[in-house]
C-alpha cells in the first residue's frame, strides 16, 4: 500500500463555526477520501475550551492552538511530522514569522496557501509572502485576476465550495410549514430577505436596516402594506457592531426584522435560507462571501455588491446576467494601516439596496422559479464541491513533484 502524504495544516480549527474554518473542514474531508491524504491540524482560535487533541479519524488530526502559532511550535512539528507539505489559509499577517522562517521550511516542504485579497490596488508589500510560497491557490476570481499576471506558475482559481448535502432545496409545502412556524402565523404570507453575517462595522449591518427601512416605506407607498420581515443571523449586541435592536427601533421597524441569536447546525440555516425570497451582503469588503454562496445552493436568488468574491456569486460568469440583483460600486475610499498601506472600500448607497430589494418583490411567481433554478444551477457548476477538491488535489501533488526537483540550497545531515 503506497505510502499517504502528509499535510500540515495552520488555520482555524476545522470544527469551529468561522468560514475559514468550515471551509478548512470540508477541504480536508474531501481530498481524505481521495486515499493519498493525511492531515495534522494545529487548530487556532482565541482560546479553546480544551486543548487535548481532537481525532477526527487516522488521517485528520487536530490540536487546539491559541492564536496561529509560533516558530518554535512549528519547528517542533516539522521535526516530528516530518510533512510533505504545510498548508496555510488566513490573512498573511497571522504568519509574518511563518513567511520570515520560510528557508527554515522550506529545507522540509513546500509551502500552499489557499489565499484571498480583498481589493485592488495590487498588494505589492505582500511580494515577500508570495515569493515565499510554492503555491497560490485563490479562493476570489478578483484576487486571481490581481495576482496570476505576476505569479502566473503557482497560482490558480480555486473557489470555496459546499458539499451538496448541507445546503440544498426543500420541498415548497415544507419551505411553508417552516415559515409559519419559525416566524408566525401573522407572517406565513410575508415576503422575506435574510442577511448572515457578523454584526461589525464591515459587514455594514445598519446600512442594511436603513435599506430595510427605505424599502417598507416603497412598499406601503406602492402597495398600501409592509408584509415583508428581515431575517437578521447575527448577534444584535456585538461588541464589534452597533446596537441593532436599537437601531431597528429607532428606525420604527422592529416588528419587521427577526433575529436569529443562536448558533445553529447546517440543517437549520438551510430552513433559513429556503424560507427566504432572497440573501442580501453590502459590506464593503468581502473577500468571498459564504453566506451568499449557502443561499444560494437552496436556489434563493442574493443581493450583493460586486466586490471582491462576491461579484463572481451575482454575476453569472456561464449565462451572463445576474443571479439576483448586482449591485454597482458607488463609490471608493482608498484606507490603509501600517502593516496594509492601501486598500480600497467599496460602497453602494441605501436606497440603491432598497431598490433592488424592490426589484425582487415585484417578480411574478414564475420569474421567481425561473431565477431560482438559474441560481441554483449555477452555484452547483461554477462552485462544484467535487471541483475544487480535484483542484486542490492535482496542484498540491503538482507543486509537490516540482518542488522534489528543485535543486537546494543546503543539505541536512544527520549527526
Amino acid at each position: 500500500m503506497q505510502k499517504k502524504l502528509k499535510v500540515l495544516v495552520l488555520s482555524d480549527h476545522a470544527l469551529s463555526t468561522s468560514g475559514v474554518g468550515t471551509q478548512t473542514r470540508h477541504l480536508l474531508t474531501g481530498l481524505i477520501e481521495k486515499g493519498c491524504w493525511s492531515f495534522r491540524q494545529f487548530g487556532a482560535a482565541l482560546k479553546h475550551s480544551d486543548y487535548r487533541n481532537v481525532v477526527i479519524n487516522d488521517d485528520f488530526i487536530i490540536k487546539p492552538i491559541d492564536g496561529f502559532g509560533n516558530p518554535e511550535m512549528l519547528r517542533v512539528a516539522l521535526a516530528t511530522e516530518k510533512p510533505d507539505l504545510l498548508f496555510i489559509f488566513t490573512d498573511p499577517r497571522f504568519f509574518v514569522w511563518l513567511f520570515e522562517m520560510e528557508d527554515e521550511i522550506h529545507q522540509v516542504c513546500p509551502i500552499v496557501w489557499w489565499h484571498v485579497w480583498d481589493n485592488y490596488p495590487y498588494p505589492d508589500f505582500n511580494d515577500a509572502f508570495y515569493e515565499a510560497t510554492d503555491l497560490l491557490n485563490c479562493h476570489s476570481h478578483m484576487t486571481y485576476e490581481m495576482i496570476k499576471a505576476k505569479y502566473s506558475e503557482k497560482t490558480n482559481w480555486i473557489p470555496h465550495s459546499l458539499p451538496e448535502n448541507i445546503f440544498f432545496p426543500i420541498p415548497e409545502e415544507e419551505i411553508k410549514k417552516y415559515k409559519q412556524q419559525l416566524l408566525g402565523e401573522d407572517r406565513k404570507d410575508h415576503f422575506v430577505g435574510i442577511w448572515v453575517n457578523r454584526n461589525a462595522k464591515r459587514k455594514r449591518p445598519n446600512d442594511v436596516l436603513e435599506s430595510w427601512s427605505l424599502f417598507l416605506k416603497e412598499l406601503k407607498r406602492k402597495k398600501g402594506h409592509q408584509k415583508a420581515t428581515l431575517i437578521m443571523h447575527t448577534e444584535p449586541t456585538d461588541s464589534e457592531g452597533p446596537n441593532l435592536f436599537k437601531t431597528a427601533e429607532m428606525l420604527g421597524i422592529e416588528e419587521t426584522v427577526f433575529f436569529s441569536r443562536d448558533r445553529l447546525e447546517f440543517e437549520k440555516m438551510n430552513v433559513l435560507y429556503n424560507i427566504s425570497d432572497f440573501c442580501l451582503n453590502m459590506s464593503y469588503a468581502e473577500g468571498f462571501g459564504l453566506s451568499t454562496l449557502e443561499s444560494m445552493m437552496t436556489g434563493t436568488p442574493i443581493i450583493a455588491l460586486k466586490t471582491g468574491g462576491l461579484t463572481r456569486q451575482v454575476c453569472n460568469a456561464q449565462s451572463g446576467g445576474e443571479n439576483g440583483v448586482a449591485l454597482n460600486v458607488e463609490f471608493k475610499t482608498l484606507v490603509g494601516s501600517q502593516n496594509v498601506p492601501f486598500i480600497y472600500e467599496d460602497y453602494v448607497s441605501n436606497s440603491t439596496v432598497a431598490k433592488a430589494i424592490m426589484k425582487l418583490y415585484k417578480l411574478k411567481p414564475d420569474a421567481r422559479k425561473k431565477l431560482s433554478k438559474k441560481v441554483l444551477k449555477y452555484a452547483k457548476t461554477e462552485f462544484s464541491h467535487q471541483k475544487t477538491i480535484d483542484q486542490w488535489h492535482e496542484t498540491m501533488l503538482d507543486t509537490l513533484e516540482k518542488f522534489k526537483k528543485k535543486e537546494r540550497r543546503w543539505k541536512i545531515l544527520e549527526i
